[in-house]
């Protein structure tokens, strides 16, 4: 019933919180999107009444906020996607409620410089909203996602040359929103989402070098869901949570090997409950999953930490 623009820094050594400073923090909202740059967490558009193309700059270190320039910047819009590529944040995609609705253009931030520079749409993939988008360390690939159809195609976007190249929709995935996708340092790998019909346990295997797909396999896999998270441990993709129907809420998940194509199931002992819309991230040897939806409805705040023997061995 209320759009926030509080939150909370967890050191997960000592498992305590400390609160973020609200003082010059953008207005609260839903459906943003955040980045991290090395030394400070980057904010921007969302929702909250108003569609927006405001956000800020989070400093951890100095609890500090600095708002990030409106000039030039992107049209206001949710249902985004932000990555960050060493020196700017790209934004992209997106909703804006106004005709036509899905949007195939963006900006790139400059945090120094505190200044945007438009993406081009020459070549861009078609507009949409609910896709996902990874870094290559030299290209931001977009990919899926929804208008009035669901999408399995997208684009490799080189921001030196601000250039768009389409990604094949050959031996692609189904169409979907709401799935997730990671980069594991060569490929990308996207996973589950809805496609209208059913939630999906499948997925494939992205090349961008040689444009191809290749299948995940369903063998051993979580079952079907959207509103999950999946981060890349160096070696594996861990899926968790998410929902088929908003009726039913997971706390179970897998572990992804791209090399063997198969799939761990991860353990429920001692997992958080089950949820969607959570977030996860991972630290170099745990993910840490926190807060979501679990339709009691109850908005929750609590999470966990997940590693594996041979993780926490090797750190």
């Amino acid at each position: 019933s209320a759009y926030l623009n509080d939150g909370g820094q967890y050191d997960p050594v000592a498992n305590a919180w400390t609160a973020t400073a609200t003082s010059g923090a953008p207005s609260g909202r839903v459906y943003h999107t955040a980045v991290w740059t090395g030394s400070k967490m980057i904010v921007w558009g969302g929702n909250n009444g108003p569609y927006l193309n405001d956000g800020g700059q989070y400093d951890p270190v100095g609890d500090s906020w600095t708002a990030t320039t409106t000039t030039g910047a992107p049209s206001a819009r949710v249902y985004h996607t932000a990555v960050w590529t060493s020196s700017r944040m790209i934004v992209w995609g997106g909703d804006n409620a106004i005709s036509p609705y899905y949007l195939n253009d963006g900006g790139q931030y400059d945090p120094v410089a505190n200044a945007w520079t438009a993406t081009t749409t020459t070549g861009a993939p078609s507009g949409r909203q609910s896709h996902t988008a990874v870094w290559t360390n030299s290209r931001m690939i977009v990919w899926g996602g929804i208008t009035t159809v669901y999408l399995n195609d997208g684009g490799q976007y080189d921001p030196v040359t601000n250039a768009w190249t389409a990604t094949t929709t050959t031996g692609a995935p189904s169409g979907r929103h709401d799935h997730t996708a990671v980069w594991t340092g060569s490929r990308m790998i996207v996973w589950g989402g809805y496609n209208g019909s059913v939630p999906l346990n499948d997925g494939g295997q992205y090349d961008p070098v040689g444009d191809a797909w290749t299948a995940t396999t369903t063998t051993g896999a979580p079952s079907g869901r959207d509103f999950h998270t999946a981060v890349w441990t160096g070696s594996r993709m861990i899926v968790w949570g998410g929902t088929p129907n908003f009726t039913a809420f997971f706390n179970d998940g897998g572990q992804y090997d791209p090399v063997a194509n198969a799939w761990t199931a991860t353990t429920t002992a001692g997992a958080p409950s089950g949820r969607s819309n959570h977030t996860a991230v991972w630290t170099g040897y745990r993910m840490i999953v926190w807060g979501g939806y679990n339709g009691n409805p109850v908005y929750l705040n609590d999470g966990g930490q997940w590693q594996t023997v041979s993780l926490y061995m090797k750190n």
